[in-house]
C-alpha cells in the first residue's frame, strides 16, 4: 500500500480507502462488512469513510460494531463522518453550530469511538454563515472530538471563504475536500479546484471512482438485480443511467473495458488506477458488497505501471 499526506497536513492516509455509502446497512450487514473491513485493513487501508446520512445512521452503527469486534488499536486507523442530513427536523439538518456539534456526538456514539479523525461538511449550507460553520469545527477540534475537518462538494468560492475566515479569526481551517472524481466526472477536481492545491494545499478524498459502477462495465446489457441502481432510495442513480447521457457513459465504459482487457486489468482496476495517477488525489474511496469485489479493486495498486503514457493517451481519447 502507498500512503499519501492529506493535503499539507502531517496525516498520512492509504492511497486506497474503504467507504460504506449505499452498502452498509442497505446491501450488507455486520458479517460481510466485517469481511471487507478486515481485508482492507490487512491490505494496508487505514481510512474508513462514513456519514450520518448513510442508511439513516445504520451505516455508522454497522461500522461501529465491526470496529469494536475487530479490536484494532485506535492509533492504526482513521474513521470519518459527514454532517448535513441528520433527520426530519429543521435542527437536524444543515451546518449550523448546533447540528454540527450534535451530529458529531451522535456519530461518535454510533461508531463507538472517542474521536473522529476526519469530519466533513457533506454539502455547503447557503442558510448558515460560513464563519459559524468554521467556528463549530474549530470548537470540536479544541475539544478533541475531531482531528481534521473538511468539505464535500463545496465550490471554490466557498472553500476559499472558509480558509480566509479561519485565517482572519485564528481558527482551524479545512484540510480536505471530498469530491466525486472518475473518468466520467472530472471538471471540479482537475480545473475548478486547481488554484486551491497551490494556495492552501487542499487534500482530496475522492468518491465514486467507478462512477457508481458504470466503469466496471456491468451495465452494458442493462441493470443487474442486486446492484446499487436497484437499492431503494437511490433511484436517481438509475434515472441518470437510463438517460441519453447515461447511454454515452455506458458506451465509453465498454470501450475502456476493451483497453483494460488488452493490458490484463479489469475495468474497475483500470478506472481506479487512473484516479491514483493524479497527484492531487490523497485517497481513492472504494466501495464493495463482498470481499472478492474489494480484493479486485485493491489490486489496482499493483497495476499502476501498466498505465503507460501510450495507454493513458488512449484512455483520455475515449473519456474525452
Amino acid at each position: 500500500m502507498e500512503y499519501r499526506r492529506l493535503g499539507r497536513s502531517g496525516l498520512k492516509v492509504s492511497a486506497l480507502s474503504f467507504g460504506s455509502w449505499v452498502t452498509f446497512g442497505n446491501q450488507m450487514g455486520d458479517g460481510p462488512a466485517k469481511d471487507c473491513m478486515k481485508l482492507a485493513y490487512d491490505s494496508g487501508v487505514n481510512f474508513f469513510d462514513n456519514a450520518e446520512v448513510y442508511a439513516k445512521g445504520d451505516s455508522e452503527i454497522v461500522m461501529g460494531r465491526v470496529l469494536k469486534s475487530l479490536g484494532w488499536p485506535r492509533e492504526t486507523y482513521c474513521v470519518s463522518s459527514k454532517v448535513f442530513w441528520g433527520g426530519d427536523h429543521p435542527t437536524q439538518n444543515g451546518l449550523c453550530h448546533k447540528h454540527i456539534v450534535e451530529a458529531c456526538h451522535a456519530a461518535l456514539k454510533r461508531l463507538q469511538v472517542e474521536y473522529l479523525d476526519l469530519y466533513f461538511c457533506h454539502r455547503p449550507d447557503p442558510e448558515t454563515p460560513i464563519e459559524e460553520t468554521v467556528r463549530a469545527m474549530h470548537t470540536l477540534i479544541q475539544q478533541g472530538k475531531i482531528f481534521y475537518w473538511g468539505t464535500s462538494e463545496w465550490s471554490v468560492a466557498e472553500i476559499d471563504e472558509a480558509y480566509r475566515t479561519a485565517a482572519r479569526l485564528g481558527l482551524t481551517p479545512p484540510v480536505m475536500e471530498q469530491p466525486q472524481y472518475n473518468l466520467l466526472h472530472r471538471e471540479r477536481v482537475e480545473r475548478e479546484y486547481a488554484p486551491l492545491y497551490e494556495q492552501y494545499g487542499l487534500g482530496t478524498t475522492i468518491w465514486s471512482p467507478l462512477a457508481s459502477g458504470v466503469l466496471t462495465n456491468k451495465y452494458k446489457d442493462g441493470i443487474p438485480a442486486g446492484s446499487r441502481m436497484t437499492v431503494k432510495g437511490y433511484e436517481f442513480l438509475r434515472d441518470r443511467l437510463e438517460s441519453p447521457e447515461g447511454a454515452s457513459k455506458i458506451n465509453k465504459a465498454r470501450r475502456l473495458a476493451e483497453v483494460a482487457k488488452r493490458i490484463e486489468m479489469t475495468p474497475a482496476q483500470l478506472a481506479i488506477a487512473w484516479c491514483l495517477k493524479n497527484p492531487r488525489v490523497s485517497t481513492v474511496i472504494l466501495g464493495a458488497t463482498k470481499a472478492d469485489q474489494l480484493k479486485e479493486t485493491l489490486g489496482a495498486m499493483d497495476c499502476l505501471g501498466r498505465l503507460t503514457s501510450e495507454v493513458t493517451a488512449e484512455i483520455e481519447a475515449i473519456a474525452a
